[in-house]
């Protein structure tokens, strides 16, 4: 073949492999080794014989520093929920073996490259005999064992099973889990191939006239490739059952400001009396007749004046009975601890009371018309309600290549956020460490000039306080780079920003152009795929439920703010609350999709909570071999185009 084919040849396989290198950063390092055999090493061409062995030695540090570099970028892996889980145990013990044999490697190529040591061709020998047949401590055995443990024991199948039962204790998705224990396992792999290398070379140097250590090589190479293949469809099958999705778990107890916060004051159970429910001070109706309602005055200073008068609109009356003892409270989003009518009814808990009850009691005008005392609901949006959700965009610095990582509810000044955890997107999936921050809010208040309701912010009320609940994912090759809420009717809808991106280099495509906001536009009068309403049954106060609150909502759903139960709590708490702990993966993953959603038990009001999706590696784990090497002469084949060609 004559030098203008090969050089055409080669042009053709490197872009051949620059369109398809869309390799997981494990995938790519491995890929390069496979192809550091192929480097050619002729002792006849050397001024000597140590000076052959010593370039092979730099060669393979070279290399070195590539595996070492990947360990630190990995960094700790974070497997800490399969520790009990056995085929584990015994695949570490194995990996042990191979990082304290790679460790002494490591130490002997260092000392020889910068001249401590002279090359030792007799030690390098035994090293590659050990490495090659030790019975005890050989690679191809640790090789064997390793693998039995991943196909014949199903590793990754029993790991998602252990992640998906101690979710609470990762901060990762299960596939986020089993693609870092993937990525563990392969790096464990090279650092052991890369030792086999290492000896095929020195033992081929050695024995060069014979080359009768060609096939052995050869036959390594090929088992190898063969072993990646069987992990990674292992590693496939399993993936394909496991989650995305991440959200948190309820922490041992409950703390406000710290991990949830509510709203407060947007629907309570509020006593009033017919007679100051109407312009004229008439009681000829009767409770049912108040379903939308206001207070129009304190009729004689009888119990309305000693509670705080609802300004707002009143809902929904009825009429329990007619005589009751109240509690109140000192809680300042409370009007009442409990209500015990003489019926025997009671509102709320009886034994929760630290002040003297009060008795309320209707009464007759003129024999004709019963003045009663109704129960209703108060809207009462006062300056000390707090019932706002931030509408403004809350994007990462997609300029400097930002992504987002992490979301979590803040509420400043009464405004209920999104707050975002924002990081530098490196190559092929990998998030910068050392740059990773939770972006702060906007700091502006609903007083501030300039600052408008449905624009900045949305109130809820009776009429709009319905929250979409949602599921949303990025398509392929795109991040999440915002998140927001917008109004969509009379629902607050949630929102993501997502914006393409090349997965070899890492960075966005045109961000600033080509970012995109989704959402789901259905609503519940939708003629296909229309939402359904998450109803709760006879919510309590969330932090009274002793069990650990669980998703019990689904994508395509909407939940309406409003009270607790009358019976349980005399409706004087507002539910759901807001789960502000932080949703933030550990180690740093690029996201491809986020979600709201509730999460509770029957009887309770649970919380509103955030989730995030993690970045799908699954197309990316590949196991590619490099292209043959024959259709090339040695003589155009170099160390620098093998170990850094991209």
């Amino acid at each position: 073949m004559g030098k203008p084919c090969v050089l055409m040849l080669s042009l053709m396989m490197c872009l051949s492999l620059a369109m398809e290198d869309n390799f997981s950063f494990i995938d790519k390092l491995r890929y390069d080794l496979i192809q550091l055999k192929n480097y050619p090493i002729n002792q006849r061409e050397a001024r000597d014989i140590s000076q052959s062995y010593k370039t092979v030695f730099e060669m393979y540090e070279k290399y070195a520093e590539k595996i070492n570099n990947a360990g630190e970028i990995m960094g700790k892996r974070h497997l800490n929920s399969l520790t009990s889980l056995w085929p584990w145990a015994m695949m570490q013990k194995h990996m042990n073996i191979i990082d304290g044999i790679y460790s002494n490697f490591l130490q002997m190529l260092h000392r020889v490259t910068l001249n401590i040591d002279p090359v030792n061709i007799t030690q390098c020998l035994q090293f590659a005999n050990v490495i090659l047949k030790d019975p005890n401590v050989s690679i191809p055995a640790a090789f064997k064992h390793m693998t039995d443990i991943i196909i014949e024991q199903d590793l990754f199948i029993l790991a998602y099973k252990e992640i998906e039962a101690r979710v609470c204790n990762e901060k990762q998705s299960p596939q986020q889990l089993l693609f870092n224990l993937y990525n563990i396992i392969a790096l464990t792999e090279i650092k052991g191939y890369i030792m086999m290398q290492f000896s095929y070379t020195i033992l081929s140097l050695h024995d060069e006239e014979k080359n009768e250590f060609a096939a052995e090589r050869n036959k390594t190479t090929r088992d190898f490739e063969l072993r990646v293949q069987d992990i990674l469809r292992a590693v496939k099958v399993a993936v394909a059952f496991a989650p995305r999705e991440l959200w948190k778990c309820d922490p041992i107890k409950h703390e406000a400001g710290k991990t949830y916060t509510e709203l407060t004051q947007l629907l309570s159970g509020y006593l009033v009396n017919e007679v100051d429910l109407n312009p004229t001070n008439t009681c000829r109706e009767n409770c049912g007749y108040y379903s939308y309602a206001k207070v129009h005055g304190c009729y004689d200073n009888q119990y309305c004046s000693q509670q705080r008068r609802c300004n707002g609109n009143i809902v929904n009356c009825q009429y329990i009975d007619s005589d009751m003892w109240v509690c109140p409270s000192n809680n300042k989003n409370r009007r009442y601890e409990y209500i015990e009518y003489e019926n025997g009814k009671m509102y709320g808990k009886k034994n929760t009371c630290s002040r003297p009850t009060r008795k309320v009691d209707s009464w007759w005008r003129w024999l004709f018309w019963h003045c009663s005392y109704c129960m209703c609901y108060c809207d009462d949006y006062s300056s000390s309600s707090d019932r706002y959700f931030n509408l403004r965009d809350v994007t990462s610095d997609i300029e400097n290549n930002k992504v987002i990582t992490g979301l979590r509810l803040v509420k400043v000044n009464q405004i209920i956020h999104i707050q975002i955890q924002e990081s530098k997107l490196l190559g092929r999936g990998i998030i910068n460490n050392t740059e990773i921050s939770w972006k702060p809010v906007d700091n502006y208040s609903r007083t501030d000039i300039g600052v408008l309701n449905g624009r900045d912010y949305h109130t809820l009320t009776w009429e709009h306080r319905a929250i979409d609940l949602d599921d949303l994912f990025a398509d392929d090759e795109h991040l999440l780079t915002g998140v927001r809420f917008r109004m969509v009717g009379a629902h607050l809808n949630f929102e993501i920003r997502v914006t393409p991106f090349n997965f070899t280099t890492g960075l966005l495509i045109k961000p600033t152009e080509k970012s995109r906001w989704m959402s789901n536009d259905q609503t519940e009068f939708s003629a296909e795929g229309k939402r359904n309403e998450l109803q709760l049954n006879k919510p309590d106060i969330p932090t009274r439920v002793s069990t650990s609150a669980k998703p019990d909502s689904k994508s395509n759903q909407f939940l309406n703010f409003g009270p607790t139960d009358l019976e349980k709590d005399a409706a004087q708490t507002t539910i759901p609350f807001l789960d502000i702990q932080p949703v933030e993966t550990v180690p740093a993953f690029p996201l491809s999709g986020a979600g709201i959603f509730h999460k509770g038990r029957d009887g309770s009001g649970g919380y509103i909570a955030l989730k995030i999706m993690t970045y799908d590696f699954t197309k990316h784990l590949r196991a590619d071999l490099p292209s043959p090497p024959s259709l090339i002469a040695h003589n155009e084949i170099t160390a620098d185009k093998i170990l850094y060609s991209k």
